[in-house]
C-alpha cells in the first residue's frame, strides 16, 4: 500500500519545538497548525477551544432545526428530540477535548440553555441558570 502524501502532515507540538521539515523519499511532508483526528480538531498547543466552537455551533444549528420544524413544545416532545440529537454534538468525545477554559464551559452551556427555553414551562429555567453563573 502507498503513503497518501496529500493526507499526510506535521503537526508541531510543545512551545520549545524547533519545527524541522520531514520528508519521505523526495517529497517534504507538508506542516499544519492544527489536525482533525477521530473527529476531535487539535492545535499545536493542544488547545480544545476550537473544537468547544465547533461542538457548540453544530448542535446550535440542529437545534434551530428543531426549533423551525417542530410546533410542539412540550416537554415530551423536545425533551427526547435534544437528547438524541443535540446531546451527541456536546457530548462526542468529550473525555478527550473536555472544555479546558470557562468561556468553552458557558459556551456549551449557552446551548443547553436555549434548549431549556423550547420546551413550554421550563423557560424561566434558563434565566436561573444565567443569573446562578454570573
Amino acid at each position: 500500500m502507498k503513503f497518501n502524501m496529500a493526507k499526510g502532515k506535521v503537526l508541531h507540538v510543545g512551545q520549545s519545538n524547533p519545527k524541522h521539515d520531514y520528508r519521505l523519499c523526495e517529497e517534504w511532508i507538508e506542516s499544519s497548525p492544527e489536525e482533525k483526528d477521530l473527529g476531535v480538531l487539535i492545535d499545536e498547543k493542544l488547545n480544545m477551544s476550537r473544537q468547544c466552537v465547533l461542538a457548540a455551533q453544530k448542535a446550535n444549528r440542529v437545534l434551530g432545526c428543531i426549533k423551525r420544524g417542530v410546533t410542539s413544545r412540550s416537554r415530551e416532545v423536545i425533551l427526547p428530540l435534544c437528547s438524541a440529537l443535540v446531546r451527541p454534538h456536546l457530548e462526542y468525545c468529550v473525555q478527550l477535548w473536555g472544555p479546558q477554559y470557562r468561556r468553552d464551559m458557558e459556551l456549551l452551556e449557552r446551548v443547553q440553555r436555549r434548549a431549556t427555553k423550547l420546551i413550554r414551562g421550563l423557560e424561566h429555567l434558563s434565566c436561573e441558570n444565567t443569573l446562578l453563573t454570573s
